[in-house]
């Protein structure tokens, strides 16, 4: 049993979006609704599903197929604005055993330049309102280690609570081992937290460990207590805090928790 709250929306449940979405491509605004829908596809977030009615249908280019899964069946289509064109951006469902889904657009998040919740761009996926994020400073000492190696130790940790993901905690830069840490290229984004500022693959004896720490220097407005601190993944690294040892966790961003994939 995980140490935190799961994830635990049913697949293919619905919720209506109060929010206006809108999405452009090439500085052409595809979709622009009031009526969008959560859809649940996996426990762990929803996807927009917008109805067609509210979608620039001269932008969508009928591909001529169709596509079957267990939200009914869809038409394929490119999506083209000016000179750009993304092959298998969406998907129109013209039928669907989901209550309220037939008549809906799924775009590929990824085809459209950006996603916008009233005036603010949503990043990776939509936020799901299921979901709580919170960051809270805390006086519990925290130590890190790989193979033996001490990374990072605090007694002053920030706290990241995330409904469905271990608790993380943030460390201030000069409370981190940074002998064993190296930077790397990588940058990801989260729809709570932004996009990251840096990452840090970990040295441990002979064996280098990727993108096992990182760090947002300008995080969204709601996680400003992290903002510039030190985050490694629980799954990949031993944390203690108080002075007992935490169990590594298995999530959706690793396979196991021994042998995880690279997320």
């Amino acid at each position: 049993m995980n140490d935190y709250p799961a994830a635990i929306t049913a697949v293919n449940h619905v919720e209506p979006v109060p929010r206006r979405i809108r999405a452009f491509l090439a500085g052409e605004k595809v979709l622009d609704t009031t009526e969008a829908l959560y859809v649940w596809e996996w426990p762990y977030y929803p996807q927009y599903y917008i109805p067609v009615t509210d979608v620039r249908r001269d932008l969508l280019i009928p591909e001529g197929h169709t596509q079957q899964s267990r939200r009914g069946t869809s038409e394929a289509h490119s999506l083209r604005a000016g000179r750009v064109q993304r092959p298998g951006a969406a998907r129109l469902l013209t039928d669907s055993p989901v209550p309220g889904l037939a008549g809906t657009v799924r775009f590929d998040w990824a085809a459209l330049d950006a996603w916008f919740e009233e005036d603010e761009q949503v990043f990776v996926h939509p936020r799901s309102p299921y979901v709580r994020v919170d960051a809270l400073r805390s006086t519990r000492p925290v130590r890190v280690e790989l193979d033996g190696v001490v990374l990072a130790e605090s007694a002053s940790p920030v706290m990241v609570f995330e409904t469905g993901l271990p608790t993380r905690y943030y460390i201030n830069p000069t409370e981190i081992n940074s002998d064993h840490l190296s930077p790397s290229g990588t940058i990801t984004s989260c729809p709570y937290k932004g996009t990251t500022s840096r990452y840090w693959s970990v040295r441990a004896g002979d064996t280098v460990h990727p993108d096992l720490a990182w760090a947002y220097d300008f995080p969204t407005r709601q996680l400003q207590p992290i903002a510039g601190l030190v985050a490694f993944y629980n799954e990949k690294v031993d944390l203690f805090l108080g002075g007992q040892r935490l169990q590594r966790p298995r999530t959706h961003f690793f396979a196991s928790a021994d042998s995880p994939n690279t997320p």
